[in-house]
């Protein structure tokens, strides 16, 4: 048998330390989109059921209210996002319209399936239909004042946003909501955020914002960075970039208070051939960045010690959805429920990469590729430890823990003793 290579050391190494440092993190779960153009997908039952028990995935989002897939998640403990039709929307903005919605439509379900939002449609603002933009304000208050009125009052509404809804983005503190927008649509539907404590959901995507040139910033590696002059931060991922957009936007109109939640956001595992950054590999890459992101809390530059709310795109590989490759290639999981790739998402802690996938931590083929993504996660990690900035910034909505916190020093003190190790770590990957 052939000894194991460098990198092969470096990977096995490297994932062992990881397990033992990112241990506080190994439960904190996040969301996913599911949708269901495919032919093969399996039943909701038995998708409920295998997130339920299987996965650490504790929400779910889903693009309609399918009455078979909302019954499958009763008594499971995952929470659901449920959405109402573009089609809805000028109907629900009455009261009767509201109320009859409520009634067919969460009524029969919840509380045994755990509803914890609804969403009106999906980037309503990039439609360019009038109607359903005059509308959507109107039919969220309508829709939250009847879900307060059938004794459902812990239910929020909110409605997803791709970033067309800033007419700039760079810099990113220069950002500003479209005109005419701004104030007719945005400063009203803030309003309602804030005062029913819900959030304002937004899609980035780092994958449709990316070229050869600007990959390492799109995936988060090291990177040199994008400088914002206004603020002389230097971003080294574009995620954190783009929220830190909407933040600056929002921040405009005065409304820096309200929570943003990420809807959608995820990277495909294939797309056409040549296509430089698509593999399982980086997609799981971008995956275990975004689900690190949500476990730390770290947050961004301008809304530090932050958890989002996130969805990732999506839960299935779906073989019906239409446009090119990488749209019927964004899934965590084949139609068979086996991982298209390894984010640590299993409970059992066997992932295996699936049939086209690619275990993005597996030896042999994939180890150099490994090596270099637990490199890439150890210098985030021993970035984020030595990062002496622990202030909240201005606007910041930061999370209270649940638990009781740490005593002062407590995270100094840590990071005293798993700098070196992380060093010493990194020194072995290097040189090995």
């Amino acid at each position: 048998m052939a000894p194991p290579s460098r990198q092969g050391h470096a990977a096995a190494v490297l994932s062992a330390f990881l397990l033992l440092v990112a241990a506080p993190y190994a439960t904190t779960a996040i969301g996913v989109n599911y949708g269901t153009k495919g032919d093969n997908l399996p039943p909701p039952a038995k998708v409920a059921s295998f997130l339920a028990n299987r996965t650490r995935i504790d929400r779910v989002k889903l693009f309609d209210t399918n009455a078979d897939m909302v019954r499958a998640f009763a008594g499971t403990g995952i929470a659901l996002m449920v959405t109402a039709g573009n089609g809805d929307i000028p109907k629900l903005a009455t009261k009767d319209g509201a109320a009859a919605w409520v009634s067919a439509n969460v009524a029969p379900y919840y509380p045994a399936t755990d509803i914890s939002l609804v969403s009106f449609g999906n980037e309503i603002m990039a439609t360019a239909d009038k109607s359903l933009i005059n509308n959507l304000v109107p039919a969220m208050r309508a829709l939250k004042a009847a879900l307060v009125a059938a004794g459902y009052p812990r239910i929020r509404v909110s409605t997803p946003h791709s970033l067309g809804i800033l007419s700039v983005s760079e810099p990113r503190s220069a950002s500003r909501f479209r005109d005419g927008f701004d104030r007719a649509v945005f400063a009203q539907m803030l309003e309602f955020h804030r005062q029913t404590r819900s959030p304002f959901m937004v899609n980035p995507y780092p994958y449709f914002g990316y070229n050869g040139d600007t990959l390492a910033y799109a995936l988060a590696r090291p990177n040199p960075g994008v400088p914002d002059p206004g603020t002389g931060i230097t971003y080294t991922s574009m995620f954190e970039a783009q929220l830190d957009s909407v933040y600056s936007a929002m921040k405009k109109l005065g409304f820096g208070d309200v929570e943003i939640a990420v809807g959608e956001t995820g990277w495909p595992s294939k797309a056409e051939d040549g296509q430089v950054g698509v593999s399982a590999v980086d997609a799981a890459e971008y995956n275990r960045y975004l689900i690190g992101e949500a476990s730390a809390g770290s947050g961004t530059p301008l809304m530090p010690k932050h958890t989002f709310e996130t969805y990732i795109f999506s839960l299935f590989n779906e073989n019906l959805k239409p446009g090119p490759v990488a749209e019927s290639n964004f899934g965590l999981f084949q139609a068979d429920l086996t991982p298209v790739y390894d984010v640590g998402l299993m409970k059992d802690g066997e992932e295996e990469g699936g049939a086209g996938g690619g275990d993005a931590l597996a030896a042999g083929d994939s180890s150099e590729a490994a090596a270099k993504i637990t490199q890439q996660m150890l210098f985030a990690l021993l970035t984020k430890l030595t990062d002496q900035d622990g202030g909240d910034g201005e606007g910041s909505t930061e999370k209270k823990p649940e638990t009781s916190p740490a005593p002062d020093g407590a995270a100094s003190a840590a990071a005293h003793l798993v700098v070196p190790m992380l060093t010493a770590a990194l020194s072995l990957a290097f040189h090995m």
